[in-house]
């Protein structure tokens, strides 16, 4: 079934939405309850996000797609998937579903609903780390979805949860995610400065990957 471009942005939208919400929320909630177990928050904002993440492409995956992603809807116009007159649309809702998912996160724990963020993530490590983070995450994308179409949910879930173990950024792995996140002073925050610098290896790391599976794989559509 083919749905409306008003529905497959409402979908993009609200799953963006709800997957910073999970990200943000969890990372409040993991923080204070790991009276300063650093390593203990983390893997509960990992399992958390992952959880979330699996859950949320079953749900809105038949209707648009559930790339939740600019770099993912990037990549899929490159591949011919997208039309690339709706790419921007689609990065608009989920830029704005990004930024709701804060606030609602906010909300939901009493906070101040916009705080900018002062967590340092700077650097050359971050910036191979989000490469690192993004190539990954669009091969898993690509190579499930080209032979196994069902299990991208699983994978791409499987795969976030380890990344925020294996990079020292903990595997933003998209840029409205970023964004979204660089206005919460929590433990998943981003300084506002450091945003830029995560955004182009994000784009780098993705289409990288996007024309290496191109090159692998050439004759198969996605």
């Amino acid at each position: 079934m083919k749905f409306s471009l008003r529905a497959r942005t409402a979908a993009e939208f609200l799953g963006t939405a709800f997957l910073v919400a999970a990200v943000v929320g969890s990372g409040i909630m993991a923080e204070r309850l790991s009276a300063g177990n650093v390593a203990i928050a983390l893997l509960a904002n990992a399992i958390a996000t992952g959880g979330a993440l699996t859950a949320l492409m079953l749900t809105f995956g038949p209707i648009s797609g559930a790339h939740m992603n600019p770099v993912v809807s990037v990549a899929d116009a490159l591949q011919g998937g997208l039309p690339w007159s709706e790419t921007l649309q689609y990065g608009f809702a989920q830029l704005t579903g990004g930024i709701a998912g804060t606030i609602l996160a906010h909300a939901m724990f009493a906070l101040p609903l916009i705080s900018l963020s002062h967590h340092v993530r700077s650097g050359s490590a971050q910036f191979l780390s989000e490469c690192v983070a993004t190539f990954g995450l669009l091969s898993v994308i690509w190579g499930c979805a080209r032979s196994r179409a069902g299990t991208v949910p699983f994978a791409v879930g499987s795969y976030i949860t380890a990344a925020y173990w294996f990079t020292a950024s903990t595997s933003f792995a998209n840029p409205a995610v970023t964004i979204a996140r660089s206005l919460s002073d929590t433990f998943a925050g981003i300084r506002p400065a450091d945003v830029p610098l995560f955004v182009v290896a994000q784009f780098t790391g993705g289409l990288a990957a996007t024309l290496l599976f191109h090159r692998l794989v050439p004759n198969k559509p996605v």
